[in-house]
């Protein structure tokens, strides 16, 4: 605007250098006009000159000023945990060691008092106090966590190979099955083979469908602790081929039920875990939810989960994120703006500033291209919040979240602490520091914190169980019946919107609900 304004008031001196030129000279001709163009050009020169200068040191005083605007706000959190450092240290040496006493741990293990939770405090040595951070080092902002996580490029081994689920409506979801190094040909004949006993691990990513590089980091660590890594890919996104006109919802578990059934069709010997990211947690509750103890799974964990979903999405992360979350959106969608013209209002839809217009546009029209009703935002999310069925889920779950949070928001209010009191199948393990899926120690070497948490908490699980089957087993051959009331027995439910599954339940999910007691 400024430069507009400058171009306008140049224009307006140089035609009134001229006519007042021309004036002077009265009825001139050839040389005459040459010569007044060329004092008015003149004239011209030295107006664009003293602008110029002007322009240039106003830009200037303006770069400097946004310039120190960045380092002040990327500096604050250090600077304000370093202030809170030095008055911790001068409190401590004034009052003593108690002190300290009232202070926030680092670590925090909240759950419902259960035999598998005491089972998990003796056998996981990652749910201990974690590396301490000092207040000094990036890894104490928790946005810088968040886009290193995120962002920062990472030289992988790990490479990927394809399969393409047609499901029953013609629609297509990738899965990406995770190999080492060397020949493809001859780990896709390994992951093809159906007689292996190696675990599956499921990675879901966030709804926006980014492989960041903790991602990454997770199939290395899985390969690395003998699990078979697959990543499970939305429609339309990471290259998969959008077949049909429709995306999927927030928490629709519909496709990731029928990715399900293909990988233990795939893989029937092995024990199936899932780990989430971000808002890819949320595909991963409803799953749990609505297909209780059929949902093949041993244990499932989040990381930096979203659990008040249409809240975050009303509200919105912090502007940076929230602004990186859109464009991104926008920039996977343009790829089928044609095809989803058909549907939706792709200038509304390109348009939007917020990632709930987004989310409207997509999800809350009424037929083709049609307008919003009144209410469909909250339907939408009657049918799509991953709480809606939490009371259902049959399988130890846990969740790996930090009270620095930049994109869940203050813990207070994001954080539904009674669900980790009062379900004996959530654990909450709460970092002091970590950002959104960061969990960046010192001294961390190849494997993340957060992901050695998850893997205990997977093999700790698994173990526990086994352990009550064997009691269960030797009690059976005894003949003691009196014993096996002490298992609690639930029915096995099925997924709600499809009938029985043809397979042996209990041949996959071998284990009773004891230790709920």
């Amino acid at each position: 605007m400024l430069l507009i304004k400058i171009n306008r008031d140049l224009m307006r001196q140089t035609v009134a250098v001229c006519v007042a030129a021309a004036e002077r000279c009265g009825p001139v001709r050839g040389a005459a006009w040459r010569n007044c163009l060329h004092s008015g050009c003149c004239c011209l020169y030295r107006e664009m000159t003293d602008c110029g200068r002007e322009t240039v040191q106003m830009l200037e005083w303006m770069g400097a000023v946004c310039i120190v605007l960045v380092l002040v706000v990327s500096a604050w959190p250090v600077l304000k945990r370093l202030a809170e450092a030095c008055a911790s240290d001068t409190e401590h040496k004034v009052q003593g060691p108690g002190a300290a006493a009232g202070a926030a741990p680092p670590l925090a293990f909240i759950c419902k008092p259960s035999a598998l939770a005491n089972y998990l405090l003796q056998h996981c040595k990652s749910f201990c106090k974690p590396d301490s951070i000092p207040a000094w080092s990036w890894r104490s902002v928790p946005s810088l966590q968040t886009v290193f996580g995120a962002l920062w490029p990472h030289d992988s081994t790990v490479h990927f190979v394809r399969d393409h689920l047609q499901l029953s409506d013609d629609g297509l979801v990738a899965l990406d099955w995770a190999v080492g190094g060397g020949s493809g040909t001859h780990h896709k004949r390994r992951r093809t083979s159906s007689n292996s006993t190696s675990p599956i691990l499921l990675i879901i990513p966030s709804s926006f469908g980014k492989i960041t590089r903790n991602v990454l980091k997770l199939c290395e660590v899985g390969l690395a602790h003998g699990y078979l890594p697959v990543v499970f890919n939305r429609r339309s996104q990471n290259g998969t081929p959008l077949s049909t006109v429709k995306l999927q919802q927030f928490g629709d578990p519909a496709d990731l039920r029928e990715a399900v059934r293909y990988i233990r069709y795939r893989q029937p010997a092995g024990r199936l875990y899932a780990v989430s990211e971000s808002t890819g947690s949320g595909l991963l509750l409803s799953y749990l939810g609505e297909c209780g103890s059929s949902s093949y799974m041993t244990a499932a964990a989040c990381l930096s989960p979203i659990f008040r979903c249409q809240s975050w999405f009303e509200n919105g992360p912090t502007w940076p994120f929230n602004w990186a979350l859109l464009l991104y959106q926008k920039i996977c969608l343009s790829r089928y703006r044609t095809a989803l013209g058909e549907l939706i209002h792709t200038e509304s839809l390109f348009s939007s500033g917020s990632l709930r217009a987004m989310e409207e546009v997509l999800f809350c029209q009424a037929g083709l291209k049609g307008a919003q009703v009144e209410g469909a935002w909250e339907a939408y999310w009657e049918r799509n919040d991953p709480l809606r069925d939490v009371d259902e889920v049959a399988i130890p779950v846990l969740c790996v979240c930090s009270q620095d949070d930049p994109v869940r928001g203050e813990p207070q209010a994001t954080l539904p602490c009674e669900l980790f009191e009062t379900n004996p199948h959530f654990f909450l393990l709460l970092t002091a520091l970590g950002g959104h899926c960061g969990f960046s120690f010192p001294e961390e070497g190849p494997v993340l914190w957060s992901h050695q948490a998850v893997l205990e908490f997977f093999r700790a699980s698994t173990e526990f169980f086994a352990a009550e089957e064997r009691v269960k087993q030797s009690a059976r051959r005894r003949g003691l019946s009196g014993v096996g009331k002490t298992f609690r027995h639930r029915s096995v439910s099925t997924c709600k919107r499809l009938p029985a599954c043809s397979h042996n339940i209990h041949a996959i999910y071998n284990w009773q609900r004891s230790y709920t007691r």
